[in-house]
């Protein structure tokens, strides 16, 4: 693939294009109440869990020919060449010398990101006291040679939401993370899917088995809780996630 020319780019198309997109969560949520119902997501095969980071999602977009953009889930923050930046959250502090260092892309590449720590949102404290250190973790990846940025913001939504994003399997994801000198949010466990929890209390119960603490205090203070799990077939075709709130609040009713 040729280089892309950022000047010369649909800025808006190309952020819809590598948006993240809602995953749902492992228990279908009620409508009515919030709280969690007995259908689960399905799955077959093997599933990966990975511990679900509490902060703020952020995204790399690189270019062919060495450009590259940072930006947080909804908008398009810095390029590369900036002198000024949108300073939301910390997000082009923190990540700008991550975005430098990354090897070339020969296509369209978007690493995505969870940012956390420092003064993001009322759960930075379960990860350190320091309100000036952040830490990041990659949890996914997408790559595509025809990112087609000449279709509508319709046709790109649909496209996003139907899962065309061309997101790495796990081995893949591995690899890439590895040469780019970025860590991936902590690997916990492969189950088979006959053997995962479907019922809410059996499910919380290895929530807090698999995580009694995260594993990614940056330090400064005792390790905190953690968000929750991510699940997902090695191939990334089925993702969900079971967060300990959600667990926690549905139990609560229950009782």
């Amino acid at each position: 693939m040729i280089g892309m020319d950022l000047r010369a780019l649909d800025l808006a198309a190309l952020n819809s294009l590598t948006k993240y997109p809602s995953i749902p969560t492992y228990h279908a949520l009620d409508p009515r109440t919030g709280g969690l119902l007995d259908e689960t997501v399905a799955f077959t095969g093997p599933v990966v869990l990975t511990e679900k980071v509490d902060g703020t999602n952020a995204r790399i977009v690189q270019l062919p020919g060495g450009d590259w953009l940072i930006g947080s889930r909804e908008e398009l923050l810095h390029a590369r060449g900036d002198l000024i930046h949108n300073p939301s959250q910390g997000i082009v502090d923190a990540l700008r010398p991550v975005a430098e260092a990354l090897p070339p892309a020969a296509a369209l590449r978007v690493w995505f990101l969870e940012l956390y720590g420092g003064k993001i949102g009322g759960a930075a404290r379960q990860y350190t006291a320091d309100p000036a250190r952040f830490g990041w973790r990659l949890f996914d990846a997408f790559e595509t040679a025809t990112p087609a940025l000449d279709r509508t913001p319709q046709q790109i939504s649909a496209w996003r939401d139907a899962g065309g994003q061309p997101y790495l399997p796990e081995d893949a994801l591995t690899a890439l993370g590895a040469d780019a000198g970025l860590t991936l949010t902590p690997r916990l466990a492969t189950m088979d899917a006959a053997d995962l929890p479907t019922s809410v209390d059996k499910t919380r119960a290895l929530l807090g088995d698999l995580l009694p603490a995260t594993r990614v205090a940056l330090g400064g203070a005792p390790a905190g809780r953690s968000e929750g799990v991510v699940l997902r077939t090695p191939d990334r075709s089925v993702i969900a996630k079971a967060r300990f709130a959600d667990y926690d609040r549905t139990l609560k009713r229950r009782r």
